[in-house]
């Protein structure tokens, strides 16, 4: 105690604190001096091996044994030399194809007692690449930088079924992607044959189906000419479009908001501002108003949330605000066709400048005002050679102006009778779903009209897109602008994928009760498959088959035989998702979209919401 107590008068010395002196210590406790001092250095050194963190001591990793190392290399080795192709490339980069991703995520999985990069060291492969894996990323694109050869010689009948029969052959046994087959065929089979013929040759024969791009749409002359054009100061067409200034090597961003009458096409109002708001759209119209004297009868505006705000309508007035067709850029055809011509002869705008956001919008506006006051008043010569300024000048009468404010007013009637229709048929709980989600999302939607045009779908199909939506953002790889109508687009994409796949598995459950001769393949695949004993063996073996399927009712079929192997624990039912999901993710052969599609469908199986 008298060493104690004689340590604790060294550390309250430095903080001023009172204590006892040495004496009255040692008189309190009657120790002697010299062993009372001798405890309190001891007492010094032990104090330091109390001074730990708290919790447990961090466990010392055991390295795996050399045999070990060596059984799991050779382990690689006998599956790279069983699918040729399957690992490609040189020091600097390596491309590796499904079969070998399949092969280490479940290798990863079986022996996870080892360290990520001990498993990678093993592997032979960078620590990067297999971290990436584990987290599933998109693919980045894979480019073929060789171009396509073509053949010398044209080769006889017997010469040409031979080169045939050898990339058919070669391409059943091949693991990798299609580029790299073709450098294969080349290079080692010595086959001197373009990238477009082996494609040709493949899909002839059925042995590959490329994927195709969609085509344009078929309405897009059938429906030019049905825009309602009165006189001019009748209706008036606004929008916006981003603009950019270089100043002192600095990219800035402007918005110029135009206003042009769709009777005459003149321009009617400008504005520029940093973003497309409400502000920039009340002052284009304000500047259309001090251009011509007289407000319109009707504003037709895109669906843009920003354009619904209560400080809109105020600024409006008695003039109607007409919305724009949803999805369709011809509807504004007017504003579009100025903005076309504007950029055609709009210079680079690169200036130096000590401020540079405020020159940007001024340089913006001037040059925006110049351009459209020579554009009002060039001649048309559709138009008898008469400008914008003359035709917008001509007399109305009172009739016309009448009639055309009774056609707006009935189109507006009959827009609020069908959102109004709409809102009475929705589901108050999915309302309020949507209304918690744009809160949290910070999408602007003043007037309901996009969340009651989303609640009309099914909730499995908002909830998908929901998720979808805050995902992206917190990847922060949603596209520049995107609002409540790109949540929108995504519940109906989602929602028709939903009704094919209902529709698909309706047909596969048909079938699959009958057992007819179509399926009967698919049935002995999927009972070998259930009979291996390890569940890693049937998870690679089910997605193998579920990504290589080239039917869409095959797809289906090989979904719902992942559910036969589905845990009932609702934990364990999360690491087989995540499990499946990282097999299905691994497949680089399908796009990302398909990817992403196969993996809600197997979510939406295993946890269904109706």
């Amino acid at each position: 105690m008298a060493g104690i107590l004689l340590y604790a008068r060294q550390l309250a010395k430095p903080l001023k604190l009172a204590c006892a002196s040495s004496d009255d210590v040692l008189a309190a406790t009657g120790a002697s001096r010299s062993r009372a001092y001798e405890i309190a250095s001891q007492v010094c050194e032990l104090l330091a091996t109390l001074c730990r963190p708290p919790g447990r001591p961090p466990a010392e990793h055991v390295a795996p044994a050399p045999s070990l190392l060596a059984e799991l290399r050779g382990e690689a080795l006998r599956f790279v030399m069983a699918h040729p192709g399957c690992v490609q490339g040189g020091p600097e980069r390596m491309h590796y194809a499904e079969p070998w991703r399949h092969f280490v995520l479940a290798w990863v999985e079986r022996h996870a007692e080892m360290s990520l990069p001990e498993l990678a060291a093993a592997l032979c492969m960078p620590l990067g690449t297999l971290e990436d894996w584990l987290r599933a990323p998109p693919p980045a694109a894979l480019k073929s930088d060789q171009d396509e050869l073509d053949t010398q010689h044209e080769p006889d009948y017997d010469a040409k079924l031979a080169l045939v029969e050898t990339v058919l052959n070669a391409w059943h046994n091949w693991h990798g992607d299609f580029s790299a087959f073709c450098q294969h065929v080349r290079r080692n089979l010595r086959v001197e044959i373009g990238k477009t013929t082996i494609a040709n040759i493949l899909f002839t024969h059925g042995a590959r189906k490329p994927a195709r791009r969609r085509g344009r749409s078929r309405d897009e002359h059938a429906l030019r000419g049905a825009f309602d054009t009165f006189f001019p100061g009748a209706q008036w067409v606004a929008d916006g479009k981003r603009g950019e200034v270089v100043i002192d090597g600095e990219a800035l961003h402007v918005n110029l908001e135009l206003v042009i009458d769709a009777a005459s096409d003149a321009a009617i109002g400008i504005n520029v501002r940093d973003e497309e708001d409400s502000p920039a759209l009340v002052a284009a119209f304000e500047d259309g108003i001090a251009t011509t004297g007289e407000a319109p009868l009707a504003l037709l505006v895109d669906n843009r949330p920003s354009n619904h705000t209560p400080v809109v309508e105020a600024a409006l007035g008695d003039s109607m605000r007409i919305d724009a067709t949803p999805a369709r850029a011809q509807n504004k055809a007017h504003v579009e066709g100025a903005f076309g011509l504007f950029a055609q002869k709009l210079p680079p705008l690169v200036l130096d400048t000590t401020d540079p956001q405020a020159l940007a919008r001024s340089i913006a506006l001037i040059v925006a005002m110049t351009f459209f006051r020579a554009f009002n008043r060039a001649p048309r010569r559709d138009r008898e050679s008469r400008s914008r300024v003359e035709l917008y000048a001509q007399d109305i009468t009172p009739e016309q102006r009448e009639a055309a404010r009774d056609s707006l007013r009935e189109r507006m009637r009959k827009q609020q009778l069908a959102r109004e229709t709409r809102a009475a048929r929705l589901d108050p709980e999915v309302r309020a779903l949507l209304d918690d989600a744009f809160v949290r999302l910070c999408l602007l939607d003043p007037e309901r009209r996009v969340r009651d045009a989303i609640a009309g779908y099914p909730l499995d199909a908002i909830v998908d897109a929901i998720a979808t939506f805050e995902a992206k953002q917190q990847r922060r790889s949603l596209p520049e602008g995107a609002d409540a109508r790109y949540l929108l687009g995504i519940v109906r994409n989602v929602h028709h994928v939903h009704e094919a796949d209902a529709i698909t598995q309706s047909l596969l459950r048909q079938r699959v009760s009958t057992r007819d001769h179509f399926l009967a393949s698919l049935l002995t695949q999927r009972d070998t498959i259930l009979a291996k004993p390890e569940l890693d063996g049937r998870l690679d073996a089910l997605t193998r088959q579920l990504v290589e399927a080239d039917r869409e009712l095959d797809r289906h079929f090989w979904l719902d035989s992942l559910l036969l192997v589905a845990p009932a624990d609702q934990n364990a039912r999360h690491d087989f998702a995540r499990r499946c999901a990282r097999r299905i993710h691994a497949s680089f052969a399908l796009g990302s979209h398909e990817r992403h599609r196969l993996v809600r469908m197997l979510l939406r199986r295993l946890w269904q919401l109706d």
